[in-house]
Order: structure tokens, then sequence, then C-alpha cells
């Protein structure tokens, strides 16, 4: 078993101050690695960086034909639960003639600014539209009623997830060892990295999985590519990068920093896991490679902001700042 590589260092002046360790495999549609760090593998939970390969049956079922790609993007989605967010996931919900309770993810606190102070001036709690994952859900329900099973889709043994485990599974290639509750309550398959980057690449080029997967996953690229801000919102990573790739990349990260790249130009899947779970690190990983792989300029302000953020003290000065670990960077050298 390979060790973990240094993912990103932080460094304050001239000392290393700290330095987090993970895992990426870069590979192509057939299953081969074309580059890996740490330990191609390991098993990992992808949390929301999988929501793609979620979203397959929704559309292989046919139960997601009528649906437009700004609703295959927040099925994709991990957003800050924006009014461009809850709106439109209130308006599927309901031309499906359901509502907010027919929703499993649980409440939570939006993280979009203006949404949250809206909530607070109006005495309003937060509902599950504003869950993150609440686009995942209504696809979900859309899923649930062309199979059947009632009302309770998150349970693991309910068509609906019973569909997401077999396409998941098919995609990466893998039978999944087992599976966690991720924090909107629905089961999340573990794989190994291999097997993440693996379906990624299947997704950027998926000539070879059959008519309606192939259709699927085409569908399913292109509307992340096309509405980024629905994928995260304002000021977020996802969001900002695909902007600065131009439809060359979608990106999608997922809790205690997972980050999945697509690359359907050059038909190739990204993977990477920081072990300590670490945002500041995911995203300067993620970065560092789109950049090697020609899809992202490091001079871009958009990457630069996660590639090589600055490390400032409390009076605003730069003290420092985050890199890309040197293995992984090796001076922005191509892939």
């Amino acid at each position: 078993m390979n060790d973990a590589a240094v993912m990103a260092e932080v460094w304050r002046g001239p000392i290393p101050e700290s330095r987090h360790r993970g895992h990426a495999v870069i590979c192509d549609a057939g299953g081969n690695i074309r580059a890996a760090w740490g330990d191609p593998e390991r098993v990992i939970l992808p949390r929301s960086s999988c929501k793609m390969l979620q979203a397959l049956p929704l559309l292989e079922s046919g139960a997601g034909a009528d649906l437009t790609s700004e609703q295959l993007a927040l099925a994709c989605a991990s957003h800050v639960g924006a009014a461009m967010h809850v709106g439109r996931v209130a308006q599927w919900l309901e031309s499906m003639g359901m509502g907010e309770a027919d929703l499993r993810c649980g409440t939570q606190v939006p993280e979009n600014r203006t949404e949250r102070g809206r909530l607070r001036e109006a005495f309003e709690p937060p509902c599950q539209l504003h869950n993150n994952c609440s686009g995942k859900h209504a696809g979900f329900l859309t899923l649930g009623r062309r199979l059947g099973g009632g009302p309770d889709y998150v349970d693991p043994g309910h068509p609906v997830q019973r569909a997401v485990r077999a396409a998941f599974e098919e995609m990466c290639g893998l039978e999944s060892p087992g599976f966690g509750i991720d924090g909107c309550s629905a089961p999340n398959f573990a794989t190994t990295l291999h097997g993440l980057a693996h379906a990624m690449a299947r997704m950027a080029d998926p000539r070879a999985l059959g008519r309606a997967r192939e259709a699927a996953a085409r569908r399913l690229v292109a509307a992340m590519l096309a509405h980024p801000l629905l994928v995260a919102g304002e000021g977020r990573a996802c969001s900002e990068l695909m902007a600065a790739a131009g439809g060359r990349a979608a990106v999608k990260f997922g809790a205690e920093a997972a980050y999945v790249a697509v690359l359907p130009e050059r038909g190739l899947g990204v993977a990477i896991k920081i072990e300590d779970g670490a945002r500041r690190a995911d995203e300067c990983a993620i970065a560092a490679l789109l950049v090697r792989l020609g899809v992202l300029e490091a001079g871009d302000p958009l990457v630069a902001r996660r590639l090589t953020p600055p490390v400032e003290s409390r009076r605003g000065e730069v003290v420092g700042g985050i890199r890309p670990g040197p293995d992984l960077w090796q001076e922005g050298a191509p892939l």
C-alpha cells in the first residue's frame, strides 16, 4: 500500500507550517491510470462528489426525460441555498404535485448570506429546500415516481437506492464494499479512488456505456457545464473553477475533502481525497491538477485564489500562503 502524498502545504514566511496529505488519481475511460499520487486503491466515501453518478438512473429510466438542464444541474449540486436554488427546487417539486415535506434530506441553514439574512429578518426557519442536497433529492423523488417503493426513498433497500448503487458500481467498475449515511440521510456508497476516477473518465468519454447511459452521462455533464452557479453558488470553488475552465472541465467537491473532475475534451477523470478532510487542501490540489492538465490557467484570479491563496495576518498583511505539494505540482509541468 502506498503512503499518502503531500497534496498541499501551508507556509508562514519561510517556514512550512502545515502539510495536508492525501491521494489522487487521473484515469482514462478504459480504466488505465495515467498518473497517481498516494494510494490509488484507497477505499473512500466520495460523499457529494459522486452526485452525477447518483443522477444517472434518473435519466436512464426515462423518469427525467422532460427535465431541463437547470434541473439536471441541481440534481448534481451541492448548492448554497440561495434564492436561485431554493426557488427552482420548489418549482420542480410543485410540478410533480409534491412539496418540501416530501423531501428526506433534513433542514440546513443556507450558506448564502443573502438568503440567511432574509430568513433572519422574516423570523423564518430554514427548511429542507435550503439543504445543499435538495436538488439531488428532488431527482430521487422523480425517479421514485417511476420505480415505486414508497416515500422513504433514502432507505438503502428502496428501489431508488438500489438503482443508484447499481449505476455507481457499474461506473466504478467494482462492487462497493459498503456505505455510510451521508449528511442528507441518503446512502453514500464507498469505492476506491481509482474506481471513482474511472467513473469520472467514463462520464467524460461515455461512448462505451451503451446508448441510454451514454445519453444520460452527456446530458448531466452538459448541464453542469452550462449552469456552474446552480451546481454550487457564488464564491464557491466548483462554480468558479468551472467558469474559469470555459467548458473544458466539470468539477464537483464532496464533504471531507473529496473532489472529482470530468474532462470531456481529453476523456479523463480525476479523483482526489485529502486524509484530514481540509477544504483548503482539496481546492488547492484540484486546481493544481487541472492547471497541469491544461484546462485552467494558473494566473486566472479565479484559479489563483485556490491554487496559491495567501495567508494573512489579522491586519490584512500577507504573511504566507498555501501551495500544492511539490510532487503533485512539479512546477506546473503538463500532464
